[in-house]
């Protein structure tokens, strides 16, 4: 997964005519280091989306845009603007991932 490190970078990457998948996250947390043991083989399946991340840290003032208030949070966009969320707490399996992404259209 490519890591979104400026504010111009992620504009420019959430604006495309397709789902971008945006995995938000930290260093420190046990969740997202689960997340990461898992989340290739969804990235694989789902082949026709970007996927990207961003350390809700480093760019917090991102993160609070889009109401990021657990981490990992798998945020989806198309055309600038965000068409869904999957919140920390629903984040933690691969099936609950994969349930996610299914509603995307």
């Amino acid at each position: 997964m490519e890591k979104i490190t400026t504010e111009e970078q992620y504009h420019n990457q959430i604006g495309k005519d397709q789902f971008t998948i945006m995995k938000f996250y930290t260093n420190w947390c046990p969740d997202c280091k689960n997340l990461d043991r898992f989340i290739g083989d969804i990235v694989t399946e789902n082949s026709d989306k970007q996927w990207l991340e961003i350390d809700a840290e480093q760019l917090q003032h991102i993160a609070e845009e889009n109401d990021v208030r657990g981490i990992p949070s798998l945020l989806a966009f198309k055309n600038g603007q965000k068409v869904g969320h999957l919140h920390s707490k629903f984040a933690k399996t691969p099936d609950q991932i994969r349930e996610f992404l299914s509603t995307l259209s």
